[in-house]
């Protein structure tokens, strides 16, 4: 894979590693809306790619594999950052979601139960749900932000850190208890979206639920780890 002259031979890794960007847009797609085109996200994923070609440096210890599929991830994750789909009003509310969880938590010393955060927004149960489908495809962004501060955790028994080297081990174990204290149903959707990768509907087969309630129960776990993080 290098010249002569210790170089990558950029053509060939080029090729090697294009399935890795359509990989990682697909897995991305399916919990995006329908306005987000495959092809966009592969354009900023061979943007990353590009990026890494150009970047690496094998002395830094860092295999290129692991360079590269951070970098891919990156640029995608860019990309959705300057799409904003999210109208204004639909941000507020989460804001206000994730405040209502805080709240509660400090006040129960325990997640909240769906209804309890209904209350403490003084909506109706089904306008929580709503809000709760409204805001999905966002708090996915905020979950990603998340990992991508704070490590990949899976577990508290296999946890996955692509970043160790850059990472505080104090900010891991954060995100890890976090994820741990979320209630158990949440707990296994996410391992079951993130870990083992399934799509909305796989979740929903798995757990007995429809796919429009994984897309609810999601969005409430991302709130919860929001609000668990903000007070620690």
């Amino acid at each position: 894979m290098y010249t002569a002259q210790g170089r990558i031979k950029q053509s060939e890794l080029l090729a090697q590693y294009m399935p890795l960007v359509r990989r990682q847009a697909l897995m991305l797609q399916v919990r995006l809306p329908s306005s987000i085109e495959l092809d966009d996200l592969i354009q900023a994923g061979m943007v990353g790619l590009l990026e890494a070609l150009g970047r690496f440096d094998a002395n830094q210890g860092a295999s290129f594999a692991t360079f590269a599929s951070q970098r891919v991830r990156g640029a995608m994750m860019d990309e959705l950052r300057t799409r904003d789909w999210l109208p204004r009003s639909v941000r507020r509310s989460a804001r206000a979601m994730d405040g209502a969880i805080h709240r509660l938590e400090q006040a129960l010393g325990r997640p909240p139960e769906e209804a309890e955060v209904a209350a403490e927004l003084g909506m109706p149960l089904d306008s929580y749900h709503q809000l709760l489908n409204d805001t999905n495809n966002g708090h996915l962004l905020a979950y990603e932000e998340l990992v991508a501060e704070n490590g990949e955790p899976v577990s508290t028994t296999s946890v996955h850190l692509p970043f160790d080297a850059l990472l505080d081990s104090q900010q891991r174990q954060r995100l890890v208890e976090a994820i741990e204290a979320l209630p158990e149903r949440e707990k296994l959707l996410m391992a079951l979206y993130y870990q083992e990768e399934l799509n909305l509907k796989e979740v929903g087969a798995v757990l007995g639920v429809t796919e429009s309630r994984v897309s609810q129960l999601h969005s409430q776990a991302v709130s919860r780890l929001r609000a668990r993080l903000a007070d620690d």
